[in-house]
């Protein structure tokens, strides 16, 4: 099943779900994936977006470019 089928799975599971304590855990669970960007010092934030704009902008490098690069650099 592809990520599109098991969110649209989720959801309508969400919909019928009548359980409080379900649902305030995956309450919890959505805040606690949120917690870490609240964490960060402002200067990683601008940092994250700055990556961002340079991806979008198409100034990126492949991960399979950093990973080979990494093997070359440490032997691995």
């Amino acid at each position: 099943m592809d990520i599109k089928s098991e969110k649209l799975s989720l959801i309508q599971w969400l919909l019928q779900l009548n359980d409080e304590n379900v649902i305030a855990k995956i309450k919890q669970l959505r805040n606690e994936d949120m917690e870490w960007w609240d964490s960060l010092s402002a200067a990683e934030v601008r940092s994250i977006q700055e990556g961002i704009e340079q991806l979008n902008r198409g100034e990126g490098i492949a991960h399979e470019e950093v990973v080979a690069e990494a093997r070359r650099k440490y032997g691995l």
